[in-house]
């Protein structure tokens, strides 16, 4: 199983480099913090196994309304790469499963 992540700041068209991501077990564990690329990517998080799971983004440098984006998913197959993305502009946001 592998895990990543892209965040793009919607309002400007253009990746959101050096934004903080935390990886949570359910129960709230930190299982990594890492921050964006220059590209909006996290491209190495580590594989968190079956179960759900929490992507916390701090978006409050991006959004004046929301401070902070929790994104809960659950890992079915352990063999499978999952991809969630964060499509995010100061009053809305929108994620979806990648490839």
């Amino acid at each position: 199983m592998s895990l990543s992540t892209h965040v793009l700041d919607a309002a400007t068209g253009r990746p959101a480099a050096g934004l903080p991501v935390r990886l949570e077990a359910a129960d709230g564990t930190v299982l990594a913090e890492h921050r964006t690329d220059a590209d909006g990517r996290i491209k190495d998080l580590p594989a968190p196994g079956a179960g759900t799971h929490r992507l916390v983004f701090d978006t409050g440098d991006i959004s004046p309304f929301y401070p902070s984006v929790t994104i809960a998913f659950t890992v079915t197959d352990p063999a499978e790469h999952y991809h969630v993305p964060l499509l995010l502009s100061p009053y809305s946001f929108s994620t979806y499963r990648g490839s």
